[in-house]
């Protein structure tokens, strides 16, 4: 099979979470890569009666509408009308498309589009006892700065959830894509500090319920500055798990940056553990291994599977891997190294939150009920 397709499942009683892996077969142009990817996870979709929840695409600027032309002609009525999110990478191992991910479902009942100002941007899904949303590529471009873009797309996001009933005391994971992200990143922590100090999500008396979080430079390819996807539980209430510090690393929020190591979540099958964007850091909140590309993705590697192994999830029960690779050089080294773990990788050319680092992984393991 051209396409390199990694599904994952696990089922309960209520519905099957399916999640998906895609990665082309190198050889091959950019339209031949896109039909075959969405004709394989197409087929899988159509023939485990899902739906999907929320889609990922990586790829380099030019293709990108070759992929989403593409993928609406192989999905058909599969394609609810949300956008999956498209994020710009540089051209890797892979050629001009990284990958693509895809975390469906079947349940007896449909995920219910959400819609906000007549734009399509997330999924609601209502099962027995569990009421899980996500949303996508959430972004305000018509602010001129990165950081009002970012303090809008905060907004916007806290908007679509009171829409639905909830707010962001229910996130359970968040992504920040940002484009540029090594200019404006101390900004972009400092605006997200605001919103959250302010939302009683960190501060004094808070239960400090900051959302395992992924931002990376990765630009939304509609040309924002920034955009977000996230993951929310509504139902069962406050079931969210948050672990600031977890595994060999400390709170995030000592150096400045408001997220959680990882999270713990009911999900439509199963709990789910969502590790954070993890890299070559100390306990201390020091980059390691600088100017190490093998020493800084081993280091990654131990410190994604020290939090798993607080949460008690073996390697067999990653369902999603997400590497950043800040050149092709740390790629192709991670090439060598990622068939010793048996995850479904799927790897990204981008810059990574600091200059320093060149490399992060983000994970998401399940726990069967």
């Amino acid at each position: 099979m051209p396409v390199n397709l990694d599904t994952r499942t696990i089922e309960s009683p209520a519905a099957t979470e399916i999640y998906i892996s895609a990665t082309p077969d190198q050889s091959a142009p950019p339209d031949k890569q896109a039909k075959e990817i969405f004709t394989e996870i197409a087929d899988t979709l159509r023939s485990k009666k899902a739906a999907v929840l929320q889609e990922r695409i990586f790829a380099v600027q030019n293709v990108m509408k070759t992929i989403s032309d593409t993928r609406s002609k192989q999905y058909g009525a599969l394609d609810d009308g949300v956008t999956p999110s498209l994020l710009v990478c540089t051209e890797g191992h892979s050629g001009p498309i990284a990958g693509v991910q895809v975390h469906a479902i079947a349940a007896d009942t449909t995920p219910e589009v959400i819609d906000f100002e007549r734009i399509r941007c997330g999924r609601i899904l209502r099962s027995p006892d569990r009421t899980y949303l996500t949303l996508s590529n959430i972004s305000a471009p018509d602010s001129p700065q990165p950081t009002q873009q970012a303090a809008a797309m905060l907004e916007k996001g806290e908007a679509i959830l009171k829409q639905s009933a909830t707010d962001m005391l229910s996130v359970a994971r968040t992504w920040m894509w940002l484009a540029d992200i090594l200019s404006w990143y101390d900004d972009f922590n400092h605006v997200r500090n605001e919103f959250f100090t302010e939302r009683g999500i960190i501060g004094q008396n808070t239960r400090q319920s900051m959302p395992a979080s992924t931002g990376i430079g990765l630009a939304p390819a509609d040309g924002a500055h920034c955009a977000m996807d996230l993951i929310a539980v509504l139902e069962p209430a406050d079931s969210v798990q948050y672990l600031p510090a977890v595994g060999k690393q400390q709170c995030a929020l000592e150096y400045g940056s408001a997220f959680s190591r990882a999270s713990k979540a009911t999900t439509p099958a199963a709990e789910t553990v969502f590790v954070s964007g993890t890299a070559s850091i100390d306990a201390d909140g020091n980059t390691t291994n600088i100017d190490d590309a093998e020493g800084q993705i081993n280091t990654t590697i131990e410190n994604v599977r020290a939090v798993l192994k607080d949460m008690n999830c073996a390697d067999s029960e990653v369902v999603q891997i997400v590497a950043y690779c800040k050149t092709t050089e740390v790629e192709n080294i991670l090439n060598g190294l990622k068939d010793t773990l048996p995850w479904p990788w799927l790897s990204a050319i981008c810059d990574v939150c600091r200059p320093d680092l060149l490399f992060e992984i983000e994970a998401a393991a399940t726990l069967k009920q």
